[in-house]
């Protein structure tokens, strides 16, 4: 009887520790740091991640420690786990930085100047993470040597890229001291084919990110070829100053081509243009909502919106705030569709991640991401100039700001 008194005993005093350690494992954070037994070990929910996963990363890690035929740097490795979680989420807007990669990015965040070193493109990722060429600059290496706008980079000095889901990561790789060479592989969809280049890197200037002037019927031009500038609504807000002063009575605002740029820099310049109301909005993981909102005063002019397939991001917050206002009318053809939103977060060592931790919404609710935005009149380029950048097609036979010159015509008698 004693002897089943303390077996009893034993069982309950058994079932009590073991739900307190199941409480106490179950409330562990994903990747949270325990000091245990002097050894580092990570922790994580048993109610969410298998145990054979577990087992599996230890005996991988093993193996790669005891049996790779080098010596192996298990810092390393686990940087490279890390890398790997942010790229099994399949958005090649995430992404790990390391330490110097995360210095060489502020670098290029925090830089002002209108000259760098480099090839002379501007690029964007498109949905499948590859780096793709928007437009090469005027008189730039890359326009010199054949580089040519919808060229993928697939390689740089013969280090496939294709991986990579950064485009500051690959640029920088691009990158070097004046005078020297990259060798550019891209792969051109529209031959089916890849073609390598050798390009020297020379002082380039940047682009000039808004181009303004008074068409006929005074109709106000102003052609906005990236948001990415601090001082892009200052830029903007001084050029329409410029073309009300002429005495226009229409304006063609041109995104085409326009790979986005800095959110609050759109935001602005949506204000200036539309009545009260919502500019965008953005909602996260848990349905909070940053609700971004225009004033009272507006532009009292009409408007047309040109927009492309290489209208992207900020471009397309521009154009789904004014289509949802109806302010302007959209033509072209349909919209890039980025619709994420990204944080940078730096980490206690250096490194860091870009995030992407909401989506943003047009006035009306409508998440572009994947989908983009439809014209209001579709028009298509001739095809020989389907591939060319917008800066290149001749005026004339610009059938896209033709047809949105006729509609501003109509409304400006």
């Amino acid at each position: 009887m004693y002897r089943n008194r303390k077996l009893i005993l034993g069982i309950i005093v058994l079932m009590v520790v073991t739900s307190v350690i199941t409480l106490a494992v179950s409330s562990m954070l994903f990747l949270e740091w325990k000091r245990l037994n002097s050894e580092y070990v990570i922790a994580f929910d048993p109610q969410k991640v298998n145990k054979e996963n577990i087992e599996k990363f230890n005996i991988v890690r093993s193996v790669l420690r005891d049996r790779y035929y080098a010596d192996v740097d298990e810092n390393k490795m686990l940087e490279g786990a890390i890398a790997g979680m942010t790229q099994s989420l399949g958005d090649v807007y995430t992404v790990y930085y390391t330490k110097e990669q995360m210095q060489r990015l502020m670098e290029i965040s925090n830089k002002s100047e209108e000259v760098y070193v480099g090839i002379g493109v501007s690029v964007m990722m498109d949905n499948n993470g590859l780096l793709t060429v928007v437009e090469p600059f005027e008189g730039s290496p890359a326009a010199e040597v054949g580089i040519m706008p919808g060229d993928r980079i697939v390689k740089v000095n013969g280090e496939d890229v294709t991986f990579i889901k950064d485009e500051d990561l690959i640029i920088n790789k691009i990158k070097g001291p004046e005078n020297t060479y990259v060798n550019i592989t891209v792969y051109r969809p529209s031959e089916g084919k890849n073609y390598e280049f050798n390009v020297q890197r020379r002082k380039v200037k940047y682009a000039i990110n808004l181009r303004s002037e008074v068409l006929e019927n005074n109709i106000g031009y102003i052609r906005i070829i990236s948001f990415n500038d601090r001082q892009i609504s200052r830029i903007f807000n001084e050029a329409l100053d410029r073309l009300l002063a002429k005495g226009i009575k229409g304006l063609i605002i041109d995104v085409r081509d326009n790979p986005g740029g800095y959110y609050d820099g759109v935001v602005k310049i949506a204000d200036r243009l539309l009545p009260e109301g919502i500019i965008v909005y953005t909602e996260d993981k848990e349905k909070n909502q940053r609700i971004e909102k225009s004033d009272e005063t507006e532009l009292g002019l009409p408007m047309v919106v040109l927009i492309n397939g290489r209208s992207a991001s900020a471009s397309e917050v521009l154009a789904g705030a004014i289509k949802d206002h109806k302010k302007g009318m959209l033509v072209g053809t349909t919209t890039f569709g980025k619709g994420l939103v990204q944080d940078i977060i730096p980490l206690n060592d250096g490194s860091g991640l870009k995030v992407t931790t909401a989506r943003h919404f047009t006035p009306s609710g409508v998440c572009i991401h994947g989908v983009g935005i439809q014209p209001d009149v579709e028009v298509r380029l001739d095809d020989e100039y389907k591939d060319l950048p917008i800066s290149q097609i001749p005026r004339g036979d610009d059938n896209q700001l033709m047809t949105a010159l006729e509609i501003l015509r109509a409304k400006v008698k």
